[in-house]
């Protein structure tokens, strides 16, 4: 009996965050934009009381590997019950996009090598085509012309595969985000000469089985290095799902909107 009350509870819980992420998902409206024969699905929920006489941030959040796809909806399986959330609504009032990298493409240009018994990603230190970078770039420009964005207060973030892709976006474009998160990710040491210009917070377990955490601390201290506004918080016992750390950072948040180009 015991058994079979609690395969029952354990059923409600899954209807119950089910019925949750579909009601978070109802608050991001559904897009898709085109540049030639490529296309970039995209999700994306305006501030309560819009008022396009106002200027908003825009937030950029960029999946994981394993959210890739078309059916527009994947993409918010991670953060996008947070930017959601009534709390971070009400105080930080922004436009929350969503993009949704294709199958089989990357949202960046690291290669992949299994050498010496294990994995092992190769970063280029130099700017390389990008399909999915190209078509994300495209759709800022979209937005700024559609809504009334504050070009000063324009933010980027990232997890995993995402969180490679933030710093090879701020790589390409070093002068237009005013800050940026990346959470379990990792870049070629050497780009720190453009991210340093940018805000940026980089998050990661420090038992991650997935990316290394080195990878994330040999960013850190490029960046700095370079007398970059950067910070770190590396989790103990955390492996790769550092994201739930990241947005349960309460200043989070208040440090993004902190951030200004001008």
């Amino acid at each position: 009996m015991k058994h079979y009350a609690l395969t029952i509870t354990v059923l409600l819980n899954l209807i119950f965050l089910s019925h949750l992420q579909g009601q978070t998902n109802e608050l991001y409206d559904k897009g898709i934009i085109t540049s030639g024969f490529d296309s970039l699905p995209y999700r994306f929920t305006k501030p309560k009381n819009y008022d396009p006489a106002l200027k908003y941030p825009l937030i950029i959040f960029l999946h994981g590997s394993g959210e890739r796809g078309a059916d527009n909806e994947l993409q918010l399986k991670h953060g996008a019950s947070f930017f959601a959330s009534d709390s971070i609504r009400d105080k930080y009032p922004a436009i929350v996009v969503f993009p949704q990298c294709d199958t089989n493409n990357s949202w960046h240009n690291g290669t992949y090598a299994f050498t010496s018994g294990k994995g092992q990603y190769s970063f280029p230190k130099e700017i390389k085509e990008n399909i999915s970078l190209n078509l994300v770039e495209i759709l800022i420009r979209e937005f700024q012309m559609q809504f009334n964005i504050d070009s000063d207060r324009m933010y980027l973030g990232g997890l995993s595969m995402g969180a490679m892709g933030t710093y090879e976006m701020v790589n390409r474009n070093p002068n237009k985000f005013a800050a940026a998160f990346a959470i379990c990710g990792g870049a070629n040491p050497e780009i720190a000469e453009r991210l340093q210009f940018t805000g940026c917070w980089i998050f990661h377990g420090e038992a991650d089985d997935v990316v290394p955490v080195e990878w994330s601390e040999h960013m850190y201290e490029a960046i700095k290095k370079k007398s970059g506004d950067v910070k770190i918080s590396i989790y103990p016992n955390v492996k790769h799902d550092s994201w739930t750390n990241a947005f349960n950072e309460p200043e989070l948040m208040e440090w993004l909107f902190s951030n200004h180009k001008n």
